[in-house]
């Protein structure tokens, strides 16, 4: 696919979710610009550039001062911040975007940032804006904040010299400003790993290359090598990719939150040099490597591609989150251990899956679980097959189980080779009748009453899910989920996108939230009177069981917010005693005589 075709494509999805919108009883109407941000914020996400995202239109004047937000993505810490400005111009053509345009739309969202900041504009603001939350974590967790970046997003092309942006910095702490124009997700998305940008070239980074001892590998799927990386070095490597230098194959379960480890920190701090003794060290895989000497004309590292630490994330942070808190550490005597594997398989499942193994041995030392290696699960694999073999009642539409991250995207890409095919799989199996694996964690965790477990965030929810799966109390009283249990968990997908839809048009914040809730009460007066195998039959919710929804998110999101008073509602959410206090609220009563055909007698 050509960039222009990938252009065409996306507005094409942005149109078919506008549409979409447009069709909703009651939504609001949405933006082109919104939709688009909400598209182009998902495809981060998915790629492991961001966390879970949300749009968030704010246009307005402050003072003198325009400011603006198009969405953001808090980490589920609130230590790490990404906020989006788009700038959407609706082309079905390549075109570029001036660095004064982009630099303007940033400065728009800088201001934003900065006023939120200084503690200025949540009081100028309508409470019922969908900004306002967000202004006011930003204004309570602002000091804590470990990493702040701003994303202008676009479907136009920027040069690429005039993609470097210097950081700002507001209130003691530094913004990283980027540029996501359709070339660059057209790049990711493509290659279909988001480490094929990581570039780190040791001649820039550490002066030299890195001293090694190279095992080429003679029949193996990989090369090999041992080397010794500066602690200097590796703390500006974290400093420069972040997370995204993280274990990409693991990053759903593993979150860099700047919590330093204390021996880690307590050594580089008082006995730099013994760093190396004391550390295991990392290990690295790359898809490429170019191999140099080193000054006594021994065999070095001069580059690597893509470049991901899948063991060692916490020694890679803390070194560089030490250095940040206690400005005098010196790291030049810090060496740090590190294995390196070359990958060299031509096929993406195969490199992955060595991915996901070399993850799982590598840190099997340590306090990481296997659930967090999961991708193989029988769990999963049951799924997905009864997915690629279970038609709708309609006998032509399918559900996806997207057991692999990106196996959606590559199933359309390989069987959609043509522009027909690639239409009628769209209509089969739409973006919305995908289910990802958090996306099952968050239905059946819901289903099992643990709302404050779901509203912790995709990623948390999903490895609490994994940690206790062997006793999930499957419908079907078997191991794993048979087929029944599979369309019992579509149709707890419906349930909740349907939900879902009802409460995004009817309030402006804490959609997440007042959906998970509404749905777990509905679960807490109703479950064994739902009758899932109708809602499967009929891959939709009755009129009547949609008002019932409408009418009950009314009382819950009344007692969400009276419970959580002066809280932040998403915070008080993930408590048990938020889901204790829902509990115990009186419902009307008349609510629950409802009568709709899913709700048996």
């Amino acid at each position: 696919m050509e960039l222009v075709d990938f252009l065409r494509q996306t507005n094409v999805e942005v149109r078919e979710l506008l549409n979409e919108r447009l069709e909703t009883p009651g939504e609001a109407y949405p933006y082109p610009e919104s939709v688009f941000t909400e598209v182009i914020m998902q495809h981060m996400y998915d790629v492991g550039m961001t966390f879970e995202p949300n749009v968030c239109h704010f246009d307005a004047k402050v003072g003198n001062a325009n400011v603006r937000l198009s969405g953001y993505a808090l980490s589920e810490d609130l230590d790490q911040l990404d906020l989006f400005v788009s700038l959407y111009a609706e082309t079905e053509d390549i075109i570029s975007v001036p660095a004064s345009e982009v630099t303007k739309v940033a400065e728009y969202c800088l201001r934003f940032l900065s006023k939120c900041a200084e503690q200025k504009l949540a009081s100028k603001m309508d409470d019922s804006s969908e900004a306002f939350p967000l202004a006011l974590t930003i204004q309570e967790v602002y000091s804590t904040l470990e990493q702040i970046r701003v994303y202008v997003l676009t479907d136009k092309v920027m040069n690429a010299k005039s993609k470097q942006f210097q950081s700002r910095v507001i209130q003691d702490k530094t913004i990283k400003l980027e540029v996501m124009d359709i070339e660059r997700l057209y790049r990711h998305l493509s290659e279909g790993k988001p480490r094929d940008e990581l570039i780190v070239d040791f001649e820039d980074v550490a002066g030299g290359p890195l001293p090694c001892v190279w095992v080429p590998g003679q029949v193996s799927e990989y090369d090999y090598a041992m080397t010794v990386i500066p602690g200097e070095t590796l703390r500006f490597i974290y400093d420069k990719f972040g997370p995204r230098i993280l274990e990409a194959n693991v990053r759903s379960f593993l979150s860099v939150t700047g919590k330093v480890n204390r021996g880690i920190r307590d050594t580089l701090r008082e006995e730099p040099e013994r760093f190396m003794a004391y550390n295991n060290g990392l290990v690295i895989v790359a898809d490429e490597v170019h191999l140099g000497k080193t000054a006594d004309g021994s065999p070095g590292i001069t580059w690597l591609k893509g470049m991901q630490i899948v063991n060692g994330g916490q020694t890679s942070a803390s070194l560089y989150f030490t250095k940040k808190k206690y400005g005098d550490v010196d790291l030049s005597s810090v060496r740090v251990p590190a294995k390196l594997i070359v990958l060299r398989s031509q096929e993406v499942q195969d490199e992955e899956a060595l991915i996901a193994d070399i993850s799982r041995y590598a840190n099997s030392q340590n306090s990481v679980k296997q659930s967090d290696f999961s991708a193989n699960h029988a769990l999963h694999v049951s799924l997905e097959n009864h997915a690629q073999s279970t038609y709708c009642p309609d006998g032509v539409g399918r559900w996806f189980y997207e057991r692999a991250a990106g196996s959606y995207k590559v199933m359309l890409e390989r069987e959609g080779t043509t522009p027909a095919k690639l239409k009628n799989l769209k209509v089969s199996m739409p973006p919305a009748r995908k289910i990802t694996k958090p996306d099952m964690a968050k239905y059946l965790n819901i289903w099992a009453l643990k709302p404050e477990v779901v509203s912790l965030g995709a990623q948390k929810n999903f490895q609490k899910f994994m940690d206790t799966v062997a006793s999930y109390d499957w419908d079907s009283g078997e191991g794993l989920p048979s087929l029944v249990d599979y369309k019992y968990l579509v149709a707890k997908a419906i349930f909740f996108k349907v939900s879902h839809k009802i409460i995004r048009s009817k309030y402006k914040a804490f959609q997440a939230n007042i959906t998970v809730y509404t749905i777990a009460v509905v679960c807490l007066k109703l479950k064994e009177k739902i009758n899932f195998n109708m809602i499967w039959e009929n891959q939709n919710l009755s009129h009547s069981l949609q008002l019932f929804i409408e009418k009950l998110s009314e009382e819950v999101h009344a007692s969400l917010h009276k419970s959580a008073d002066e809280r932040m509602l998403s915070e008080w959410a993930k408590k048990v005693e938020c889901w204790e206090s829902i509990q115990k609220t009186d419902f009307s009563s008349s609510l629950f005589s409802v009568e709709a055909p899913e709700i048996m007698d």
